[in-house]
């Protein structure tokens, strides 16, 4: 099943979602695919906990709201995919006999936190989760874009030339998801607003090869 899967993802056409780049307001420093290419285990390991707990995620959304039938209906089985993709990563590592390390703590969300909305009502704070979930994937596509470039290794900029495309499809879910229960023109707004600010995070994080964000 895990083979077949991974045939699958290898052998998928690019969605123009992809190719523009979602709507970033800045792009990666292109000495970070060239760092995270001498870093391989490293990032291998953050990539997959960045696979598990975005499936994590995704289960959290769908116990704490079961009344949103197309929430729960579209995320049941990006929780199936994202494990999976957890499962290809940690295949990748034990394929070249490395290790799974531990899991880091993850600057780049955690600065992305203080920017979602704390107070007010409950349907703003629901479409910053929504939406900060679509920023993350929307930024892993553009990382994952840059190694599928600049890797020298050409399986592997294969491999992830395909998980770019994945995670498109995963943001592109959640900014609908925002726009169904929010209505569209709030969170289009507010989706301005978080790319304004990612852009300002970036600028400010440490070019590291050793993780996805």
């Amino acid at each position: 099943m895990l083979k077949n899967y991974l045939y699958r993802l290898m052998n998928t056409e690019l969605s123009n979602d992809t190719k523009n780049i979602l709507g970033l307001q800045l792009p990666t420093d292109p000495r970070w695919a060239d760092l995270a290419g001498m870093s391989l285990e490293d990032i291998l390991t953050d990539h997959a906990y960045c696979e598990q707990k975005a499936a994590l995620s995704c289960i959290s959304l769908i116990q704490k709201n079961p009344e949103k039938e197309k929430l729960v209906t579209e995320l049941a089985p990006i929780v199936t995919e994202e494990w999976g993709h957890f499962r290809l990563v940690l295949q990748e590592l034990r394929k070249r006999n490395l290790s799974l390390g531990k899991q880091r703590r993850d600057e780049y969300v955690n600065k992305l936190l203080t920017f979602q909305q704390k107070g007010g009502n409950e349907e703003g704070r629901f479409l910053d989760l929504l939406l900060i979930m679509a920023l993350i994937e929307a930024r892993s596509c553009e990382r994952f874009k840059r190694l599928s470039e600049g890797l020298d290794d050409t399986y592997m900029r294969n491999f992830y030339r395909r998980f770019m495309e994945s995670e498109a499809g995963h943001y592109t879910l959640f900014i609908d998801l925002a726009e169904t229960y929010c209505g569209k023109s709030k969170a289009r707004k507010r989706w301005a607003e978080w790319l304004t600010y990612e852009a300002e995070v970036i600028t400010h994080l440490e070019v590291r090869g050793d993780r996805i964000h």
